[in-house]
């Protein structure tokens, strides 16, 4: 499969997903309530904190994957690792699910501050969590065999799908048995268990056959040995990917009242988008960087991972821009409330940069992971957590979240300009310098003066009147900005010229 065809599915297909997930949310607070939409933001926390317990598995059947697609791996080994894996994947489901539904009732008692909502429904709500938790978790296995065996457009469409009847069925549900909590989150039980029955029967299709096989499977976790220093190497640095990016949000669920936990959810979601439409790019290139480094083709390695590099730099790179300067305007467009877009623009806006640092700090990683030897991925991580949950906890605990959204911005600055360095230093010298200046500054340096200077010149010179208006400045805004980062990335213009030459030929 095109690896550019799989970026473009994939963005496609994120781009609905992330953005259907977004444009939502404003009709749940609406007919359900901001604290009501407080639960789902917690479900959402719920799921990222449940990942701690992947133990490195998801990535590791990825890997393994994409080598037996590139013959480095029999099929008798693959599907002996497979069947392992898969033992200890619906293990953890079980026991993960079993103790979250047992903590259902300290949880909505003790530890969310409730108001309105029947405690009775906010117990039966989270034992619902739980199941579809564990259900989701689970599908991790069967995306790792469909990613590493590069099907990700068959899998952009059956996100697409899913993503739809998560984020729009859901309403048909309500419509009929009431918009409350228990109704939306048994209609996302259902919707889990589809998506993982789907998702199962493809996955199992893409392994090689039993007939073929020289001799029975049989079960052992012999097979997961060799693989088991990368798979708690990928644990280890997954656990501190966790606690570094949802450490805020486990301690403010505890802290705030839930309704306003539900709009700093939301603030935080917009912000996460930056990272929702770099993983297309990151879920395409590392299979494709696992085997190009198999094969000894290092120069085709380093220019899909440069031009991966400028890819994001485009595009998250000019969405984060232009949400950072048009934090307010755009949560207002979006809630049609100004009292919240005023109160909440900051947290996004310091929430968005840090991400935008995040997406392209991001890559030292995809390049470790693709050598298979993740040591200095594991001591960066493990120094920027020492760093990060001490500075959010104090920041959170006094400052709320724009305490939390500050300690988030500074700590993923000061990881990017040094630890990324350190990393390409050790394994790619002479590589850091150009990769920061050529392949993000110079993308990202010309759009942020633009922005910056449309912001000055709206703010002295046009006020608008509608959301209407707000929207038409934002888009044009988003334009312009795309459009000159475009032309400010090398692998871009090249694109555009060749496009432009076989034209000119064919005339």
């Amino acid at each position: 499969m095109s690896l550019k065809k799989n970026i473009i599915a994939n963005y496609v297909s994120q781009l609905y997903v992330t953005g259907i997930g977004i444009l939502i949310l404003p009709l749940y607070v609406k007919y359900m309530g901001a604290e009501a939409y407080g639960l789902v933001g917690f479900f959402a926390m719920l799921q990222a904190w449940f990942a701690l317990l992947d133990l490195g598995l998801t990535p590791t059947i990825s890997r393994e994957t994409a080598r037996y697609c590139g013959a480095s791996m029999s099929a008798l080994a693959y599907r002996q690792l497979f069947r392992a894996l898969s033992s200890i994947f619906i293990a953890i489901a079980l026991i993960g699910g079993a103790i979250l539904w047992l903590l259902a009732s300290s949880i909505a008692s003790e530890w969310l501050k409730v108001d309105s909502i029947p405690i009775a429904d906010v117990i039966f709500s989270v034992q619902i969590m739980a199941i579809s938790v564990a259900l989701r978790w689970m599908t991790g296995l069967y995306r790792g065999v469909i990613t590493g065996c590069e099907q990700l457009v068959w899998l952009s469409i059956v996100n697409t799908v899913i993503a739809t009847l998560r984020f729009i069925g859901v309403f048909v549900s309500m419509w009929v048995y009431g918009f409350t909590p228990s109704v939306f989150f048994v209609h996302q039980l259902v919707v889990a268990i589809f998506e993982l029955l789907i998702l199962y029967f493809k996955a199992t299709r893409s392994l090689p056959s039993k007939v073929s096989l020289p001799e029975a499977i049989g079960f052992s976790f012999t097979p997961i040995k060799p693989v088991l220093k990368f798979s708690l190497a990928i644990a280890f640095t997954s656990s501190i990917w966790v606690l570094v990016t949802q450490t805020d949000k486990l301690i403010l669920s505890g802290i705030l009242p839930l309704a306003e936990y539900g709009y700093f959810t939301m603030a935080v979601l917009v912000a996460s988008g930056i990272m929702i439409i770099s993983g297309p790019i990151s879920s395409s290139i590392m299979p494709r960087m696992a085997r190009l480094h198999a094969e000894g083709k290092h120069l085709e390695l380093l220019s899909v991972y440069r031009n991966a590099t400028q890819l994001v730099s485009v595009i998250c790179g000019s969405a984060a821009i232009v949400i950072a300067f048009f934090a307010e305007p755009l949560l207002y467009v979006w809630t049609g409330d100004r009292e919240l877009a005023k109160n909440t623009s900051l947290i996004l806006t310091l929430y968005v940069i840090g991400n935008g640092f995040l997406a392209v700090s991001a890559f030292p990683y995809y390049l470790q992971y693709a050598k298979g030897n993740l040591r200095y991925h594991l001591i960066g991580n493990a120094v920027m957590a020492v760093v990060l949950i001490p500075s959010i906890i104090v920041a959170a605990t006094y400052y709320g979240a724009v305490g939390a959204g500050y300690a988030w911005l500074v700590v993923n600055v000061l990881y990017l300009v040094s630890w990324a360095g350190y990393v390409h230093h050790k394994l790619e010298p002479g590589l850091h310098a150009q990769w920061l200046l050529l392949d993000i500054i110079k993308v990202v340096a010309a759009p942020a003066l633009v922005v910056y200077g449309s912001k000055h010149l709206i703010d002295t010179y046009y006020t608008a009147t509608t959301r209407f208006s707000e929207l038409l400045l934002i888009i044009t805004v988003s334009l312009l900005t795309l459009i000159i980062a475009v032309l400010s990335s090398r692998y871009f213009r090249a694109g555009l010229f060749r496009f432009i030459s076989s034209k000119v030929k064919n005339v």
